[in-house]
């Protein structure tokens, strides 16, 4: 079994922030840590995805209208599919 390396990180919240996290802790069953640590590795997730977004639009941008824009061969499976696609299950 893989032993992942943990780190304390001590977060003060807001009254109503941290009553709020609790009050679900308890209607979960579950440790207010567990779900607060959920939060945090979900917005760290969603920020990589995020910033692989963003990338992918920036060089999407920035080569519009170049031989980079478009691979033809690519284009030509799309089309053959959209016209001759297989039937949805």
């Amino acid at each position: 079994m893989k032993t992942v390396s943990m780190h304390n990180f001590h977060l003060p919240l807001p009254a109503d922030v941290y009553e709020g996290l609790r009050d679900a802790a308890r209607r979960l069953s579950v440790p207010a840590t567990q779900l607060a640590r959920q939060a945090v590795e979900e917005w760290v997730r969603q920020q990589r995805v995020n910033a692989v977004h963003e990338e992918l639009a920036s060089y999407a941008q920035a080569h519009a209208g170049t031989a980079a824009d478009l691979d033809e061969t690519l284009e030509g499976a799309a089309i053959e599919h959209l016209v001759n696609g297989e039937e949805k299950p």
